[in-house]
C-alpha cells in the first residue's frame, strides 16, 4: 500500500474513489464501525457532532458526488440518515469498501528520516500496528475537540444545571419541560435552538456577536446553486456582496427586528449561518434571544445586559479546536484555526502529507473535496507536480494576507473559500 487515507466520511470516500480510479494502492483507516463520518453518528446514537434533527444545509444535487446522484426520492435537503445511507451506497458502488479498515483508530503519524511515513493504529481489540507509507492523506475532519470559553463565565463551577457542548447534544426530547440556554449563532446553535424549542419549556439563544443569517434559498434557488451559477461568478466581489445584502433585506429584514445583534461586518467578511428556521422560531416566541452570558448564579444565567433567567442546562455551540492529535508538531494546522497549506491542501515543508476537506465554503463542499482528491491522486502518480517549497510558501502567504484583509483575524477564517474561484485553481492541474 503506497497511501494511507485517514477517515471514511464524505472527504475520505472521495479520496478513496480518486485513488482507486488511478490504480494507486491505498488503505483507508476509519475508527467508527461504518463509513459515513458525522452523518451516520446520530442514527447510531454516538457522540456528536451530529444530532437527530441534523439535515443537509446544501442542495442534494450539489452535495452528491459527480456521476453518483442522490436518489430522486430524497428531499432537496436530506436528513442525516439519508446522507449516511447515500455515502455507504457510494462506497459500495465505487468499490472502495474493501480498502477500508473499520474500527481502526490512528494513534500517530510521523515522517521518517528516509521520507516515508510511519502510521501507528489501534484496532477494536486494542491491538497496535505500525505501517509505513509513501503518502498520508488526512480526511478525517476536525469536529472532535470541543471549544469552550476559557475560562467559563464566573460562577460556572456552582451552576446547579448542566453545562455541555453541542458535541454532547443528541435530541431535544431529552430536555422536555426544561429551561435551556443555547450559546452561539452558528449552524449547530440555530439548529439546536430550533430543535429544543419544540420540546423545552423555555429556549434562550445567547448571542455575543451578530452573524449574517442566510435562508437556504433566495429567490427560489438554493444558495449553493447560486454560488456555482455562471452569472454569479461573473460578478465582482463587491457586486456579489451588494446583491446578497439586498436579497437578505427583502427575505428577512433587519436582524435587530428579531432581537438579535446586527453583524458588525459586511456579508462574506465572516462565516454566514444558513437557516430557514431560527428567525421563524423567534417570531413565534419559541426562542428568546439574549446577549452574551456574563456569569452564573446558582440556577440562574446572568446576561451582559443585566437580565437573567433560570436554567436547567446551557449548551455551548462554540465550535471546535482544529486539532489532529495523531499528527507531528509543525504540520501547519493549529488548534486556533490557523491553517498554512498550499491550496489549502499541502504543507510546504512536509512532503507526502495532504489534507482533504479542510475548507469552509458558502455552499456545498463536495465539488471542492472531489477536486482536491483528484489533484492529490494526480500528484501521487506523477501526472501533476507541486511547485518548489518557496513558491508554495509564497502562495500560502498571499492567501493568508487576503484572508486577514477580508475576514480580519477571526478564528478559523483561514479555511474560508469561495466555491467558483477555488475550483478554478484546480482546473488546469486536473486537465487530462
Amino acid at each position: 500500500m503506497r497511501v494511507c487515507v485517514i477517515g471514511a466520511g464524505l472527504s475520505g470516500l472521495a479520496v478513496a474513489h480518486a485513488l482507486k480510479e488511478r490504480g494507486i494502492g491505498f488503505v483507508c483507516l476509519e475508527k467508527a464501525p461504518d463509513v459515513g463520518g458525522i452523518w451516520r453518528r446520530p442514527g447510531a446514537g454516538e457522540r456528536g457532532p451530529g444530532y437527530l434533527s441534523l439535515h443537509l444545509n446544501t442542495a442534494k444535487q450539489l452535495t452528491g458526488y459527480t456521476g453518483w446522484p442522490m436518489p430522486d426520492s430524497y428531499p432537496l435537503y436530506p436528513r442525516h440518515d439519508q446522507v449516511a445511507a447515500y455515502l455507504r451506497s457510494f462506497a459500495e458502488r465505487a468499490g472502495v469498501l474493501d480498502h477500508v479498515e473499520l474500527r481502526t483508530e490512528v494513534v500517530s503519524v510521523r515522517r521518517d528520516a528516509d521520507g516515508m511515513w510511519s502510521v501507528v493504529s489501534r484496532d477494536a481489540h486494542g491491538a497496535v500496528a505500525a505501517r509505513r507509507f509513501e503518502q498520508v492523506i488526512v480526511a478525517s475532519g476536525h469536529h472532535t475537540d470541543p471549544a469552550l470559553p476559557d475560562p467559563l463565565p464566573a460562577g460556572a463551577d456552582s451552576f446547579t444545571g448542566r453545562i455541555l457542548h453541542s458535541l454532547d447534544y443528541h435530541d431535544g426530547a431529552g430536555f422536555a419541560g426544561r429551561r435551556v440556554v443555547v450559546v452561539g449563532l452558528g449552524a449547530s446553535a440555530v439548529d439546536i435552538a430550533a430543535d429544543l424549542s419544540r420540546h423545552a419549556a423555555q429556549t434562550v439563544l445567547s448571542v455575543r456577536r451578530g452573524l449574517h443569517i442566510v435562508p437556504k434559498q433566495l429567490f427560489g434557488m438554493s444558495v449553493d446553486e447560486i454560488a456555482e451559477a455562471p452569472w454569479w461568478n461573473e460578478m465582482s466581489f463587491a457586486e456579489r456582496r451588494e446583491w446578497v445584502e439586498q436579497a437578505l433585506l427583502v427575505a428577512r429584514g433587519r436582524l435587530a427586528d428579531y432581537g438579535l445583534p446586527e453583524p458588525d461586518h459586511p456579508v462574506f467578511s465572516s462565516a454566514v449561518t444558513l437557516s430557514d428556521e431560527i428567525l421563524s422560531r423567534i417570531r413565534h416566541g419559541a426562542v428568546t434571544p439574549k446577549p452574551a452570558i456574563a456569569s452564573f448564579d446558582g440556577d440562574r444565567v446572568v446576561f451582559t445586559d443585566g437580565t437573567s433567567t433560570a436554567a436547567d442546562a446551557v449548551v455551548y455551540c462554540t465550535g471546535f479546536h482544529m486539532t489532529f492529535p495523531f499528527l507531528p508538531a509543525g504540520c501547519r494546522v493549529a488548534a486556533d484555526g490557523s491553517v498554512e497549506l498550499y491550496r489549502r491542501v499541502v504543507p510546504a515543508d512536509l512532503p507526502g502529507l495532504y489534507f482533504v476537506g479542510l475548507v469552509r465554503p458558502v455552499g456545498a463542499i463536495t465539488r471542492l473535496v472531489e477536486a482536491q482528491a483528484r489533484w492529490v491522486a494526480r500528484i501521487i502518480d506523477g501526472a501533476a507536480t507541486l511547485p518548489p517549497a518557496d513558491e508554495m510558501r509564497e502562495e500560502i502567504g498571499t492567501h493568508l494576507a487576503a484572508i486577514v484583509q477580508r475576514y480580519g483575524r477571526t478564528r478559523g477564517a483561514s479555511i474560508q473559500v469561495d466555491v467558483g474561484p477555488y475550483l478554478a485553481e484546480f482546473r488546469e492541474s486536473l486537465a487530462v
